[in-house]
């Protein structure tokens, strides 16, 4: 999220992040970022009042369908924090992201509370479940996206425009994949003629470096990849033909989205676990260009429904 809004045009005040390999990863790619390792429900807001823009990934256990979705029950449920530092600090514009799960009829009444709740603030709301592969990622990952924005902007903002993806799974790895000097890179590549389903990071309870649950390796696997694992290294040039290959870490993080310029801070578990649970930074980077321009005021749009009721809203 914060490389996709830095290439929106944001400059980050600070990033709080619990977790010290992420941290590590902030720090060495942006040494000039404020990277602040704590847990966002003991941070003092103060001195934040005002911030064109206030973001963040809202844990998903709470609303993941790999979960039980105990929602509000749940202990990692951090809207409530986010909601208290909205309050405080009163930022122009919020940006919250969640897993597509979030938006089931289930937890209805959980975001028409949160609505509510923004209301009350002076934020107008809106939500919407928005596709990677919509804007450039060869990926299907679905993810919830909320904004708000104090009523001044709103007849400014329009969701991003889609731009779907150019390259198949096959066509973005090509060139990974024959580094090591497999001779079948190109074949694969060209079986692999497809978007690739949602990258799953795990978590510190559960999961390691691999692809996901049974149904993702087995969408993995119609695209000729093994998902049971990460590989350390590409196919050489006596890996068998008839065996599929794995995905290296790198590979993982230019199907995320991100540019192979990242670097990524632990082992492989660690960093694959930064890449599976990001957002996708040209997704982040598509609507915070939205949130910019509606802050800079600029190109106007007639949105059809604009005065939009609470339950239209957040249904």
């Amino acid at each position: 999220m914060a490389l996709g809004l830095e290439k929106a045009g944001f400059a980050a005040v600070a990033l709080v992040e619990i977790d010290s390999h992420a941290c590590a990863t902030l720090r060495a790619n942006r040494p000039s970022w404020n990277v602040l390792e704590a847990d966002v429900r003991t941070l003092d807001p103060v001195g934040y009042e005002g911030v064109e823009l206030f973001a963040g990934g809202v844990p998903c256990p709470p609303f993941s369908v790999a979960g039980k979705q105990l929602g509000a029950d749940d202990d990692r449920d951090l809207f409530p924090t986010a909601l208290d530092m909205i309050e405080r600090i009163r930022p122009k514009s919020v940006f919250l992201e969640n897993v597509p799960g979030f938006a089931a009829s289930r937890f209805l009444g959980y975001r028409r509370a949160l609505a509510t709740r923004l209301n009350e603030l002076g934020y107008w709301v809106d939500w919407a479940v928005l596709n990677a592969s919509d804007y450039g990622v060869p990926q299907l990952r679905p993810r919830f996206i909320l904004v708000a924005l104090q009523e001044r902007f709103v007849p400014f903002f329009e969701w991003p425009a889609k731009e779907p993806a150019e390259q198949t799974v096959g066509e973005c790895l090509a060139d990974l994949m024959g580094q090591g000097g497999w001779p079948e890179a190109s074949s694969w590549a060209d079986g692999a003629n497809g978007i690739a389903p949602t990258l799953v990071g795990g978590s510190k309870k559960h999961g390691g470096a691999d692809l996901g649950p049974t149904r993702a390796r087995a969408a993995w696997s119609k695209l000729g990849v093994n998902g049971l694992s990460l590989a350390d290294a590409p196919p050489g040039p006596d890996f068998p033909s008839e065996t599929m290959p794995r995905l290296t870490l790198r590979m993982t993080a230019r199907v995320q989205g991100f540019p192979d310029s990242w670097r990524l801070s632990g082992g492989k578990t660690a960093a694959y676990r930064q890449v599976g649970n990001a957002l996708p930074p040209p997704v982040a980077e598509a609507v915070g260009r939205s949130l910019a321009n509606a802050l800079m005021r600029e190109t106007p749009v007639r949105r059809s429904g604009q005065q939009l009721s609470l339950q239209a809203q957040m249904a």
